[in-house]
């Protein structure tokens, strides 16, 4: 793989042949060249990574959640970067705080699954469910 287009789904088993590394540098790359201002970078690459994964590892929820973006009207890269908010959030929440549930990924899966190209576009969080 010599480029990432994130409004194509890499070829899965040519994402995930390439290291850690090459992956966050090929999504590093795309942004460089689109001239997209980020505040830093390499951490936007890895997040977009973290997505990029589970798409290619063919999480079911994930794959659920980036065609029903889809279909709501977002690009996949926007549905790819509402997907990644809540990767970023899940994140902070399992260094900053206890996850409820015996399975931690329950919660992503949920706040993935009430994620909707509405809330996205809003700047509004997907609904909590207790």
């Amino acid at each position: 793989m010599k480029r990432y287009d994130p409004e194509r789904a890499p070829d899965p088993a040519a994402w995930l042949a390439l290291d850690e590394h090459e992956r966050i540098g090929l999504v590093a790359a795309h942004h460089r060249r689109t001239r997209v201002k980020l505040p830093n970078r390499r951490l936007h690459a890895a997040i977009h990574v973290v997505v990029e994964n589970q798409c290619a590892e063919r999480i079911a929820v994930v794959q659920a959640t980036v065609e029903r973006l889809l279909a709501e009207g977002l690009d996949r890269h926007e549905a790819i970067h509402a997907i990644a908010s809540v990767v970023a959030e899940h994140l902070w929440k399992a260094m900053n705080e206890r996850l409820r549930g015996p399975d931690p990924m329950e919660e992503y899966f949920r706040r993935l699954e009430a994620l909707t190209a509405s809330d996205w576009l809003q700047g509004t969080e997907p609904s909590e469910t207790p």
